[in-house]
């Protein structure tokens, strides 16, 4: 057990029997009354956040929480199957860890795997990933002067919203955390 003020963002802590992640953690110190911590958490089994004030002497248990960077292999189900490239050793995580970001990976990127007890409590979709338009409706010529975005279908089947000058068949980088266009690929 540690004390709360040894907690910082980015901790894994069980709280009410659950697994949180610590997204926000701001120490208080309001006019007369007593300093306290303010956390935001993410309960890793439903994604929510919620909230709680912590007194600095108040003890919390610290879950020891291990990172792996694997490779997407395939989808199976409702699981992602991501293969260790040292070991090769193949791990089934649940593809609601990924969250939105599952809809813009493909086969071939390395993801960020979280295990606590060997089992996998979070994961990330890479920083960026390349994807080929297969459908958007062409440009007007010259229409470039405000920042006008249309739809476009990528070849994982997700929808985002493109630039006009972006045409079907051209590879562009989009950012699978919150699914916006970054730039096109060269």
């Amino acid at each position: 057990m540690a004390k709360a003020s040894d907690i910082s963002n980015g901790n894994f802590i069980m709280y009410n029997n659950e697994l949180c992640q610590i997204v926000e953690w701001i120490h208080r110190t309001p006019g007369n009354l007593r300093a306290f911590y303010q956390a935001k958490m993410r309960v890793m089994r439903s994604g929510k956040l919620a909230e709680n004030r912590f007194r600095p002497d108040e003890e919390v248990e610290i879950i020891r929480v291990e990172e792996r960077d694997l490779q997407y292999l395939y989808k199976d189900g409702n699981a992602v199957v991501c293969m260790d490239a040292d070991t090769y050793e193949q791990y089934y995580v649940d593809e609601t860890l990924f969250g939105t970001g599952m809809q813009f990976m493909k086969e071939g990127n390395m993801v960020k795997v979280f295990f606590a007890d060997d089992s996998p409590v979070s994961a990330k979709p890479p920083k960026s990933v390349d994807l080929e338009v297969t459908y958007t409706e062409p440009g007007l010529k010259g229409d470039t002067a405000t920042n006008t975005l249309k739809p476009a279908t990528l070849e994982t089947g997700a929808e985002i919203r493109v630039p006009l000058f972006i045409e079907t068949g051209e590879m562009i980088r989009v950012n699978p955390e919150t699914g916006e266009y970054m730039e096109r690929v060269k």
